[in-house]
């Protein structure tokens, strides 16, 4: 049926108005669906004459528990409510018009213009609805409506409709909320989102049509767990996962684009353009090996307390290593043939993650089921990052990342030298690149981030690239070494999974 395009449009609504949802879920699904197939969202209810969207969004917030939440729920909820009551006072005094086009308002978000009360109600409610007891109350009180208003509102606004997806995906993960979610019209959104050309935008959709999707699916993909590919139903048996994990002042996306060109820059690009990939694991990797799972991890890091999104949220790597172990377990992860792919910190993150998964008999799978590491410029050793403290606006405090890799840090030795033993032990294959340029670090200093001698793990080849610490993981081409190499790596190392 997904493959039916010759209809009129009158058939297709029949069979729309018909289908269940698993039916529905299916075609959203499926590469060749028509969109004709989705009904449109139902009509969403009006807002009341003397209400803005900015004061439902504060309302749903404010009627969710407030008892019980770590730092960083309250953090983010409280500067939500305190910027809501600040722009809803400066709204009725005639200042400012929430959505608009009037004056800017932008006092009192520091210097940063993109950061608005939306984005500030909307970070609470990705915090919150990771709490499956939110998630209820966020249905309860008219959630699903507010968001699909506000995602109509802001198509101009990809970071806006990105939280909303992250919110709605996050719901997706109690099975008891599916019903709901689709009779509130979510899945004809989610259908069209994943045939976008921009890949975050598809693949935000595809992780909550995933999370949707109980009838072909039982992994389920946590906020900051996408899958690269497939990201659609398919015949073809997936044999491996390869993971992404980025580094410092990383994103799962951003981290793993093609090298920027200069020239294309300058002219419009589409995402899917065969020139310039801004994700190549999904467009290179993917067409290279189908056979494989390609999933990228996204969590915060900042190089400066200043920068940090969550003041509270001081993550340690150990602490992080078990959230992330945690997320991806939930995703299958274990369960077939693993190569892990790391950048900078994420290597360290790696590392501790499946030490971490030996000492636990529940992921004894992990460890069995990993292939292969590679690391590209990872700080085995420690980073001259964290001894930099001149650039004010950056380094004055290094956040505890940071402080993590200090060359003297106790904690790094003892990684580095229990990982070594243990990944002899188990026989990875380990494939180390080394950046040999020096990377500018804000407008004023020049650093040699991570030296030659730093990113020997002591196994496995170490290649040194002519390029710095940001773009050793950015290809400049799909015929260039960098890709090349890893790409020989993943075929070599998997050959009799791949095989079988």
């Amino acid at each position: 049926m997904s493959e039916t395009h010759h209809w009129h449009d009158y058939q297709y609504r029949i069979i729309a108005q018909a289908c269940d949802l698993r039916t529905l879920i299916g075609l959203a699904r499926s590469k060749e669906s028509d969109l004709r197939f989705f009904l449109p969202p139902p009509p969403l209810p009006s807002l009341n004459e003397d209400t803005c969207i900015e004061e439902e969004l504060r309302q749903l917030l404010a009627s969710l528990p407030q008892t019980e939440l770590d730092e960083c729920i309250q953090y983010f909820t409280s500067l939500a409510l305190s910027e809501s009551s600040q722009s809803l006072a400066a709204q009725k005094g005639g200042l400012w018009c929430f959505g608009g086009n009037g004056l800017p308002y932008a006092e009192s978000f520091g210097e940063v213009p993109s950061a608005t009360v939306e984005m500030f109600c909307l970070e609470a409610l990705v915090k919150h609805s990771e709490i499956p007891t939110h998630c209820d109350e966020i249905e309860a009180n008219g959630g699903l409506q507010l968001l699909q208003r506000l995602y109509q509102l802001h198509k101009d606004c990809p970071k806006i409709q990105r939280n909303i997806m992250r919110i709605i995906g996050n719901m997706a993960l109690n099975e008891h909320l599916h019903s709901t979610i689709v009779h509130s019209g979510w899945v004809s959104i989610l259908a069209e989102a994943m045939k976008s050309p921009r890949i975050m935008e598809a693949s935000h959709a595809a992780r909550t049509l995933a999370n949707l999707d109980r009838e072909t699916m039982r992994e389920k993909y946590q906020d900051g767990v996408y899958v690269l590919h497939p990201q659609y139903r398919t015949s073809q048996p997936i044999k491996a996962d390869v993971l992404f994990i980025h580094g410092l002042m990383g994103a799962a996306f951003k981290t793993w684009r093609q090298q920027d060109n200069e020239q294309l820059l300058t002219e419009k690009i589409l995402e899917d353009d065969a020139r310039y990939t801004t994700c190549w694991p999904k467009t290179w990797l993917a067409r290279d090996c189908p056979a494989l799972r390609i999933i990228s991890v996204e969590y915060d890091t900042s190089l400066s307390d200043w920068r940090t999104r969550c003041p509270m949220e001081r993550k340690s790597i150990a602490f992080r290593s078990d959230e992330l172990l945690r997320k991806l377990r939930a995703a299958g992860v274990g369960d077939r043939p693993v190569i892990w792919v790391s950048h900078s910190m994420g290597g360290l993150l790696v590392k501790k993650m499946l030490l971490e998964a030996s000492k636990k008999p529940e992921m004894s799978t992990v460890i069995n089921n990993t292939r292969g590491i590679i690391f590209y410029s990872v700080p085995h050793h420690g980073s001259h990052l964290a001894e930099y403290s001149v650039n004010i606006r950056y380094l004055l405090f290094p956040s505890l990342e940071v402080k993590e890799l200090s060359k003297d840090s106790p904690a790094l030795k003892t990684l580095q030298d229990d990982f070594l033993e243990f990944a002899k032990d188990k026989n990875f294959q380990v494939l180390n690149f080394v950046e040999t340029l020096p990377t500018y670090i804000g407008s004023m200093i020049k650093l040699h981030v991570v030296p030659v001698e730093s990113a020997d793990l002591g196994i496995g080849d170490l290649i040194p690239v002519d390029v710095d610490h940001l773009n050793i993981c950015k290809p400049k081409k799909k015929d260039a070494f960098l890709y090349q190499r890893t790409l020989q790596f993943i075929c070599e190392t998997l050959a009799k999974d791949l095989e079988d």
